[in-house]
């Protein structure tokens, strides 16, 4: 469980840092903060189901080389997020929508894509995958709530440290599992 909870801390990272973003951009409410928080954990839940049930649907030719998969998947993952924390373009830069429920949607959505891809590992981990899931969107929906809030208080400056933080967790979980199969 407790590789879940740092693949959960990982994951979440890009959800926070947009988080902190959205915060020192909008409406400083706390019910703002709900909203955020609410719907990057949903989409953080949700998307890594689609993974595992792709890898699912080629678990008989992935067995053999699952851990390279997952090896090679969270440190692409982990390698983008330190990239996109380096790079001019951060959080702030995804798509606008006319509403704030719009953009909401749309930045849960981009920020749970890595979450999608890193669904296809959850079986490696141990615990049932939809426990795994209800813990990645417990832990993202209780960061991004007090990131908006502390967005609002602090501006978005943090949220580039938090990418490069979720990069090197992603990347440190996937030689774990790297390691542990190979040393198994």
């Amino acid at each position: 469980m407790f590789a879940v909870i740092i693949l959960a801390l990982g994951l979440a990272m890009d959800a926070v840092a947009v988080a902190l973003v959205r915060g020192a951009a909008g409406e400083h409410r706390i019910t703002r903060a709900l909203e955020v928080g609410a719907a990057f954990g949903i989409a953080q839940g949700i998307l890594p189901i689609a993974g595992w049930a792709l890898g699912l649907a080629f678990a008989d030719w992935i067995a053999p080389f699952d851990h390279w998969i997952a090896f090679a998947l969270l440190g692409f993952l982990g390698l983008r997020m330190i990239r996109e924390a380096f790079s001019q373009d951060g959080p702030e830069a995804l798509p606008r929508a006319r509403s704030h429920y719009a953009g909401l949607a749309l930045a849960a959505l981009a920020t749970s894509l890595d979450a999608g891809a890193a669904g296809l590992t959850l079986p490696l981990f141990g615990p049932p995958v939809f426990v795994s899931c209800l813990v990645i969107a417990g832990v993202t929906a209780a960061l991004c709530i007090p990131a908006y809030w502390l967005g609002t208080k602090l501006s978005a400056r943090f949220g580039k440290a938090a990418e490069i933080a979720g990069g090197c967790a992603l990347i440190g979980i996937g030689a774990h599992i790297l390691i542990d199969h190979l040393s198994a």
